[in-house]
């Protein structure tokens, strides 16, 4: 697997292999923030919609490419945001997704690892996160060594509409926490 950052011309030039991969993760009952069944067209509007906040360095966003330069996999960090002055020391990793074809390959501890060390580089210490409760991802979380801090019923709609919690986590990045 190869690991690129994508600029804004990067994510555009890209926007279908993204598409297809969010319509993959949602239509195989990944709660990543939409609702099933969920087509090409509202995905690709949504990765479109995310290259101003990257062109202007409020998202970063990683492709996980296979060995054909396919797109199998992503990963975001939402910087907090510039009118929130108490909050430069923190990120929200977002959209960790893997192609269901390629997973169990390591994909997604990859893409973990790359946005927690570009966080730390970047001068972030506290990344933060939410995912379903008793999701496949909860594990990967936990063995990359983030913190579970609390659960929050009934917190957002899984793909097939059913009300389910939300687990909240987090890992001190760069500098160790004092």
């Amino acid at each position: 697997m190869r690991t690129l950052r994508l600029e804004a011309d990067q994510l555009s030039d890209r926007v279908g292999e993204l598409a297809d991969l969010l319509v993959d993760t949602v239509n195989g009952g990944a709660s990543v923030g939409f609702l099933a069944p969920f087509g090409r067209e509202r995905a690709v509007a949504w990765w479109q919609g995310r290259a101003a906040a990257v062109a202007a360095g409020q998202l970063a966003v990683w492709a996980a490419l296979d060995g054909a330069g396919r797109t199998v996999g992503t990963v975001g960090l939402a910087f907090a945001h510039p009118g929130k002055p108490n909050s430069p020391h923190r990120a929200e990793l977002v959209k960790l997704m893997v192609h269901r074809d390629a997973r169990g390959r390591g994909i997604a501890r990859g893409l973990l690892a790359v946005a927690e060390e570009a966080a730390a580089a970047a001068g972030i210490t506290l990344l933060h996160l939410d995912t379903e409760t008793d999701s496949p991802a909860e594990h990967l979380y936990r063995s990359a060594g983030w913190t579970r801090a609390g659960v929050i019923p009934d917190y957002a709609l899984d793909p097939g509409g059913v009300l389910r919690p939300t687990t909240l986590y987090y890992k001190h990045v760069g500098v160790p926490a004092g």
